[in-house]
C-alpha cells in the first residue's frame, strides 16, 4: 500500500459502518468474560462437544492453558478497544 493512502485511511477514523460499534461491544464483553472467567467459556462450550466426544470434562484445559487464554484475552481486549475509539 503506497504510504498516502496508510495516512487517508487513518485520518478517516469513525466514518465507519454504525453497526460495528454494538458488534464490537458485545465482543469487548466476551473478552472480557475470556480474561476474568474461562471457566465459564468452556463450561459453555463443553456442551457442544457431547455428540462426538465420550468425555467433555477430559478436554478441560489445564492452569497453563486457562492462564494462555487469558493472554489472549488481554490481546484480545486491547485490540477491540483500539479498534472501538477509533470507530466512536
Amino acid at each position: 500500500m503506497n504510504q498516502g493512502v496508510l495516512t487517508q485511511i487513518a485520518s478517516e477514523g469513525g466514518d465507519g459502518n454504525p453497526a460495528l460499534v454494538p458488534v464490537l461491544c458485545f465482543l469487548f464483553a466476551m473478552g472480557l468474560v475470556q480474561v476474568v472467567r474461562p471457566q465459564l467459556l468452556w463450561r459453555l462450550n463443553s456442551r457442544l462437544q457431547r455428540g462426538w466426544v465420550k468425555n467433555p470434562a477430559a478436554t478441560e484445559p489445564t492452569g497453563k492453558g486457562y492462564a494462555m487464554q487469558r493472554v489472549t484475552g488481554v490481546l484480545f481486549l486491547a485490540v477491540a478497544t483500539w479498534i472501538l475509539v477509533r470507530q466512536i
